[in-house]
């Protein structure tokens, strides 16, 4: 996907584990694009399971969205238990069983499988709220911000990310906080986006984690690059994995306890370094170019 006069760059920021730093990137990087053209970023926490960017962006929230998914609801005066929804079920959400048919909500995919092929039309389908997602704006109204809620005890975060992502405006840059880890909600998120930054730590841990991304981003096609965050604290790992397999390091945000005591006080970089702002505007630059010869 090239960006062009129709369609600005969409950055995912995802990493492969938790706490290295994801969300201080990912908010960073929108306030330093602002700081450069005001009114052409916008940022979307897709972490629906446990959002946190509006912690450092502070945003005025002006609109709320319920997200609802469908789920089957049977009439047991109409369903005859001949088992055909539970046979057609790919992700065994419906069960039928002697007299019983039973339905499990957090496992269903909303198909519509089964009331198609019901016999007796037994099967209806019906709305169950799963999440929400907000709209508002951050940095005195510069940024649009958006991010979404997964109701606590749902297991399905699709339906909201797939919610949050509809807000992407393709006349702005899009930079998309991922959930941590490579299950399907961080694929979800990088899926479809123009490239994705994975932020890693210096360790071995942080090296297993970085090599699962790598290969969730290239299974799922969308060019990456790393950006190592509390560089010196670890071992040279990461820099000899990415040097072997070819993968970028775009940015080294060094071991340092006065950005450590910042991001405490709920300051991103720019917030609380103003000098850390070229550089990150210098990688979506890079990425721009790097989008524009990359064949998809």
């Amino acid at each position: 996907m090239q960006p062009d006069s129709t369609h600005q760059l969409s950055i995912s920021v995802a990493a492969g584990k938790g706490g290295t730093g994801k969300t201080l990137v990912a908010t960073s990087m929108a306030l330093a694009l602002d700081a450069e053209q005001p009114g052409t970023v916008q940022l979307l926490d897709c972490d629906v399971e446990e959002p946190n960017a509006h912690l450092l962006l502070q945003p005025d929230i002006t609109a709320q969205e319920k997200v609802e998914v469908l789920v089957p609801e049977v009439d047991l005066d109409l369903c005859t238990r001949c088992g055909d929804c539970a046979k057609v079920c790919q992700f065994s959400a419906i069960a039928v069983i002697r007299q019983a048919v039973l339905t499990f909500h957090d496992l269903c995919a909303g198909c519509g499988a089964c009331a198609w092929v019901c016999p007796t039309n037994a099967i209806t389908e019906v709305k169950r709220h799963v999440g929400t997602v907000r709209d508002g704006t951050a940095a005195e109204g510069r940024i649009s911000f958006t991010d979404g809620y997964l109701n606590i005890g749902d297991q399905r975060a699709g339906p909201v990310t797939t919610v949050v992502k509809d807000r992407i405006d393709p006349q702005k840059i899009s930079i998309l906080d991922a959930p941590p880890g490579t299950a399907c909600p961080m694929q979800d998120t990088v899926e479809g986006t123009d490239y994705c930054i994975l932020v890693t730590e210096p360790t071995p841990f942080g090296l297993s984690n970085l090599k699962d991304a790598v290969l969730t981003c290239r299974r799922i096609g969308v060019p990456c690059g790393v950006v190592i965050n509390r560089d010196g604290v670890g071992d040279d790992g990461v820099d000899k994995y990415c040097e072997s397999d070819g993968i970028e390091i775009l940015l080294r945000i060094p071991q340092d306890r006065r950005i450590a005591e910042a991001y405490s006080r709920g300051d991103t970089l720019t917030d609380a370094f103003a000098q850390w702002r070229q550089p990150l505007v210098d990688v979506v630059r890079h990425i721009e170019q790097l989008v524009a010869v990359t064949p998809t």
